[in-house]
């Protein structure tokens, strides 16, 4: 019964659902990345390099076999270069996200003074010093 109770503070806790919401937005933030690639960086490079489609390179490794109409054995090195460049892309996006984040954070952390202490931290403070002295 321990576990299950575990298990369900853990469950229900906020992280839990700000985890949960960072999952979905991430989702939604893949695609996003994915069309930039694809659609916007992909074609121009591709243009440049003499090949319109990075994930259309391959080679086939059984030419001999598909010559006589077997069905070829491809190792598609262009789609693994594209998933590269989706990774990089959305990695640089991502640090470029937290970076803006924190620096916002130090503004924000910047502008607020310290609080006041409280009395008990004056007190502690006082007999500190008093201790010091002897």
């Amino acid at each position: 019964m321990k576990f299950i109770e575990e298990f369900k503070t853990f469950a229900l806790r906020g992280n839990v659902m700000d985890m949960a919401v960072g999952v979905i937005i991430g989702g939604a933030f893949q695609k996003i990345i994915s069309s930039i690639v694809g659609d916007i960086i992909m074609p121009p490079l591709g243009m440049l390099l003499g090949r319109v489609d990075f994930t259309a390179l391959a080679v086939t490794l059984n030419p001999s076999a598909v010559a006589t109409g077997a069905a070829p054995v491809l190792w598609r090195y262009g789609a693994f270069i594209q998933t590269c460049l989706d990774f990089l892309i959305l990695a640089l996006c991502v640090f470029l996200l937290v970076k803006a984040l924190n620096a916002l954070k130090r503004k924000s952390t910047a502008a607020t003074p310290p609080p006041a202490p409280t009395a008990t931290e004056t007190l502690l403070t006082e007999i500190r010093d008093l201790l010091s002295k002897r």
